[in-house]
């Protein structure tokens, strides 16, 4: 193990590495940790027992966070002209079609959520190779393919978020700032958590929510007891 800098271990030295905190306690424990200059984004990881490799044991899904993700988030509705009004007034960043589907054919991808409807999917689903990697495809799933784009743009502003386990079983989701007081991070990841015991997979087998992590930007992450959770 690399030597740790003055910085890290007065860090480390405010709690201890190997102990499993209580949701609430963690949660003030990673902003008193927080060491960066600008609002760090405080993000979980649940450690999930299924093998995701098996599409019976997939856990994807969406939940809106109480208090927002603290993020501003751009979305870009790609819509017919019919819809253009009431994705502007919902507040969508960028909005239209061809022209937008022309800069992601050249490699534009400056948007965190992109939002249509059921009728252009088809020219949308032909980008998959430039959205697909970057997490960006829409999704009927994910609420992001919907002839109710006004409601989808607000919902996303508002703090829905869309997550999906990875390859070794971790699902990983942004739940706030720093700069967020300590019972609203707690509220955030407890409403995360929530959702993924809704999703339990029926085939999965034996402890379902292995571990979970609360950490910041650039901080290390404070252990989390699953039990002051999940009962």
């Amino acid at each position: 193990m690399g030597r740790l800098t003055k910085n890290r271990k007065a860090v480390i030295d405010k709690y201890d590495v190997e102990q499993a905190y209580a949701l609430s306690e963690a949660a003030t424990i990673v902003k008193t940790v927080s060491t960066t200059k600008f609002d760090a984004s405080v993000d979980v990881a649940v450690r999930l027992g299924v093998d995701p490799r098996k599409s019976n044991q997939m856990v994807r899904g969406i939940v809106s966070l109480p208090h927002g993700t603290g993020k501003n988030v751009r979305v870009l509705v790609l819509c017919t002209p019919d819809k253009e009004a009431e994705a502007k007034e919902a507040g969508a960043d960028f909005v239209g079609l061809d022209e937008y589907l022309t800069k992601i054919k050249g490699g534009w991808t400056d948007v965190d959520v992109i939002i249509t409807t059921p009728s252009v999917m088809g020219k949308v689903g032909a980008l998959g190779r430039v959205l697909g990697p970057r997490g960006l495809m829409p999704n009927p799933k994910s609420g992001t393919v919907t002839m109710d784009v006004g409601k989808a743009v607000s919902d996303v502003k508002a703090g829905k978020i869309d997550f999906k386990v990875d390859k070794y079983g971790i699902v990983h989701a942004s739940v706030g700032k720093v700069s967020f007081d300590a019972d609203k991070l707690t509220d955030n990841a407890t409403e995360l958590i929530q959702t993924l015991l809704k999703l339990k997979p029926a085939a999965a087998k034996g402890t379902y929510i292995k571990s979970i992590v609360i950490s910041s930007t650039m901080s290390p992450g404070v252990k989390v007891e699953p039990k002051s959770v999940t009962l």
